[in-house]
């Protein structure tokens, strides 16, 4: 694979200093404590832990406070706040902050998952303006001398975009950059990201970092959204789903120290199976580890000479023998099959109606009723 390059351009996000700008972004049920140390042992940048439920750190629900956990090999630490209320995201800060949880916080403002935004939440909610400008705002004022950023889409649909009010909204606040994902809630995953949206609020935004995300693939893709939108960063999600090692090429292309990769079949299962092991160690249940795997090995293998016997059993895998098993009956000089190997991973779908509150697109505020329907949207644990 040969990876174009672009001049060294490091990323400063408050205090944090990065060698390379380039951000992992929250994925439900990917970004574990498991998945950032794979990616990090690949690469450079900022690793962010999948999405935390305000109101569950609040309540301590058990599983939400194993989530927020790092290892002690993470730094920084990112962990991804979600929530509806001002006063409670901001009680959730202030634990983070007061029990040195993490080095950075991020808020999400960009969910289009409809059990989220049926309620509200995510990327419905910037187009309550005063309520987003409150969130982000007593969050800042709770995270102190913590970084705190905000992650959101273009807006509802294509008829009611957010994004520009929404970034200087969070500029005015504090926030120390801003990540966008170019798409709307109603486009879901589907399509293509409109990187023009990214250069637009990268001219309307210049105070604080801009941040663009969607559609990368490769460090090529990288690459080049920096130069068509001159935003000051990327962030990446699906691209990296079954190809932890696409941050050792983001890092290379951006000018930092990286060790090549030849991306064989035997490379290619030494990654898996190490995944593996990561999440065992995660879950403290080699059952429980081996069975989580399982949703990655599609995209590990995607375009991959691999049997449908082989890709099957590892699919159905409970022990690390299991798995060594079947890895042993690979190829392990097969090469790296090139574009059957690239392109989209992950959920994609087709654009859909928002799932919203009844009659919320009729105001920008909030009225009591639609506040404590509200409150319903952080009763979910996290990571969902």
């Amino acid at each position: 694979m040969t990876v174009a390059t672009a001049p060294a351009r490091p990323l400063r996000i408050g205090p944090i200093d990065l060698d390379v700008p380039v951000v992992l972004a929250p994925m439900a049920g990917i970004t574990n404590t498991a998945f950032r140390r794979l990616c990090r042992e690949y690469g450079a940048g900022l690793y962010v832990s999948e999405m935390i439920t305000s109101r569950a750190l609040v309540e301590r629900n058990e599983s939400t406070m194993r989530l927020i956990r790092h290892h002690e090999s993470e730094t920084p630490r990112s962990i991804q706040l979600y929530g509806v209320d001002p006063a409670t995201i901001a009680d959730a800060v202030r634990i983070i902050v007061a029990e040195d949880h993490a080095d950075h916080i991020d808020l999400n403002f960009g969910c289009p998952v409809p059990k989220v935004t049926r309620r509200g939440g995510g990327a419905a909610l910037p187009w309550k303006n005063r309520l987003f400008a409150d969130i982000v705002t007593q969050a800042v004022k709770a995270a102190g001398d913590i970084p705190l950023t905000v992650k959101m889409r273009k807006g509802i649909d294509h008829d009611h975009l957010t994004f520009i009010e929404a970034g200087r909204a969070a500029e005015d606040a504090g926030a120390a950059a801003v990540a966008l994902h170019a798409r709307t809630a109603g486009e879901y995953y589907s399509g293509h990201a409109d990187w023009n949206a990214i250069g637009e609020l990268k001219q309307a935004v210049t105070s604080i970092p801009v941040l663009g995300n969607g559609d990368i693939w490769s460090a090529d893709d990288a690459v080049r959204m920096m130069e068509q939108t001159d935003c000051d960063g990327v962030v990446v999600g699906r691209g990296c789903l079954g190809r932890p090692w696409l941050f050792g090429d983001l890092a290379a292309a951006f000018g930092a120290e990286s060790t090549p990769v030849d991306a064989t079949l035997g490379f290619v299962a030494d990654a898996f199976r190490r995944h593996a092991e990561l999440l065992v160690e995660f879950f403290d249940d080699e059952d429980h580890g081996c069975r989580d795997v399982r949703k990655h090995v599609a995209w590990y293998f995607k375009g991959y000479p691999v049997g449908g016997d082989i890709r099957t059993g590892l699919a159905m895998a409970s022990s690390l023998q299991h798995i060594d098993d079947l890895l042993g009956q690979l190829d392990r000089d097969a090469p790296y099959p090139g574009a059957d190997a690239e392109g989209q991973r992950g959920r994609a779908g087709r654009p859909k109606r928002t799932a919203l509150p009844d009659k919320w697109l009729e105001s920008r505020e909030i009225g009591e009723s639609t506040s404590e329907m509200m409150r319903g949207a952080e009763t979910e644990n996290s990571g969902g």
